[in-house]
């Protein structure tokens, strides 16, 4: 089978080939702009791929066409698709029908913290020998000699992060819909994608759809410190279980502490005392992950002890509160956070650990969401725990009436006594942090992309104006 891809330099699309690739499909791919890391992640999985979009690439020995959800009509490939009427797809369909039809597909699902809980699972499974296949929205540090967002197993798991975004330029509906759940987990519901859902209404359907496609044998895992994702039990056909911190729960974790870098915490099932845990992340946010995984995990018949043990071992999931380096006594961690609700748990987290410290948020309002006007408020809440804020400009152009407004967002932090000021750009906050930044100092840099490379050029200059060396370990992450 021949198959090319459409997109595939985005990150999904580019592990999608990969895999394709390891089960011995000949696979190839294009792209408007085909450069690192996606490039170089390509060629290491020998993927061949075409720089630009034109019609000569869609060749007659094609079977199946692959349509990534950035693809629109006038797109010279697709457009040659449509008129040869040769097979496509979207990337889900593709996923579906590789993958999923023969495995137990494990489906995390939820607006927050679905990629560690995905990384989480598929580490206690893989860990515990089952020898499942992984699919993740983000890089595993577990996996692969330098992280990994997917492995291919022979067991007869699959987990998969499961999106609520939507599929192709044909169909709008949600990805994780097509993904044939046996087992979800839904950590929580919050109004998110602010392009393709008009509310939270919208967004809760999208959801009892999934819910609704859960076999009467499979299990529905809902967050029950969310009253959104609980009340999805009303609506399911599945057996269900609920997990979270609040009493009367059917995993609840309780005796929370945070020691250095890590949590511990007891874990009860059905009231009854399972076991106590110890887990290298910070925040409460992911205790829940890690409840929800550890649901599946025994769910799949993994001894306790061999998940205590995986737990344990967790290496995280890079840009998820990831320590980047230090230089001159100040730490820097990037992380995705763009939603407010992942601001607050990403700035709870730290703080919990480090009580002391002068923590510094800096902040990319990037995504379609975080870019609207919509969570103006909520973003003012959010910052609460930081010392210092950094606001950069907003990265999408929207109409005014529209588009978050960063002077009312700075004019409200200060009123609620923070510090917080709107910087110009890039090298604007990258000398005010060099500039008055001190030792012993945290720095959180949030965005859901590259940021012109912030975390390199912060850490250098802070090198330079301390005398000291960079200790960042690699490229800052994009």
């Amino acid at each position: 089978m021949k198959v090319h891809l459409i997109g595939v330099c985005g990150t999904a699309m580019a592990t999608l080939a990969a895999m394709l690739k390891r089960k011995g499909v000949d696979v190839r791919g294009s792209d408007q702009d085909v450069y690192p890391p996606m490039s170089d992640f390509l060629a290491g999985e020998g993927v061949p791929t075409l720089s630009g979009y034109t019609a000569d690439h869609i060749t007659d020995d094609l079977d199946l066409v692959v349509v990534g959800n950035a693809i629109s009509r006038g797109n010279a490939e697709l457009e040659e698709v449509l008129n040869r009427k040769i097979r496509y797809c979207s990337l889900p369909e593709a996923i579906r029908d590789h993958f999923l039809w023969t495995s137990r597909s494990i489906v995390i699902a939820g607006t927050h913290g679905k990629t560690t809980t995905t990384a989480l699972t598929g580490w206690i499974l893989t860990d515990a020998g089952t020898d499942p296949s992984v699919l993740i929205g983000g890089i595993a540090r577990n996996f692969g000699d330098h992280g990994s967002s997917y492995r291919l197993g022979r067991g007869g798991d699959f987990v998969i992060e499961g999106d609520e975004y939507d599929s192709a330029f044909f169909d709008k509906t949600a990805k994780f819909l097509k993904y044939l759940p046996d087992i979800v987990v839904i950590n929580n519901i919050e109004f998110d994608h602010a392009d393709i859902y008009a509310d939270l209404a919208a967004v809760r359907l999208a959801f009892r759809r999934l819910v609704n496609l859960v076999p009467k044998r499979g299990l529905l895992l809902l967050g029950a410190d969310n009253d959104e994702a609980l009340a999805l039990e009303r609506v399911a056909v599945s057996r269900v279980a609920t997990f979270g911190l609040r009493e009367g729960v059917d995993w609840q974790a309780c005796d929370v502490t945070t020691v250095g870098d890590r949590v511990r915490f007891r874990v009860l099932h059905a009231g009854a005392e399972f076991g106590q845990f110890e887990l290298p992340l910070l925040g409460l946010h992911n205790v829940r992950n890690a409840l929800a995984a550890l649901a599946v995990a025994v769910e799949a018949g993994v001894p306790r002890d061999a998940i205590t043990r995986a737990l344990g071992s967790f290496a995280g999931v890079k840009r998820r509160l990831e320590m980047v380096g230090t230089a001159a006594g100040v730490t820097v961690y990037d992380d995705f956070a763009h939603h407010p609700t992942a601001v607050e748990t990403t700035l709870a987290g730290l703080r919990a650990s480090n009580p002391a410290s002068r923590i510094w948020a800096v902040f990319e309002p990037r995504t379609a969401s975080s870019c609207r006007r919509v969570f103006q408020e909520d973003f003012a809440r959010a910052f609460a725990l930081a010392d210092r804020i950094l606001l950069a400009p907003v990265f999408k152009s929207l109409p005014e009436p529209e588009r978050l407004s960063i002077p009312d967002l700075v004019r409200d932090l200060i009123e609620a006594g923070r510090q917080a000021r709107a910087a110009e750009s890039v090298d604007d906050i990258v000398a005010s942090v060099a500039r008055d930044a001190q030792p012993g100092d945290l720095v959180v840099i949030m965005s859901n992309g590259g940021f012109g490379g912030i975390h390199g050029k912060l850490l250098r200059a802070l090198g330079t104006g301390s005398g000291r060396e960079d200790t960042s370990s690699g490229k800052s992450p994009s």
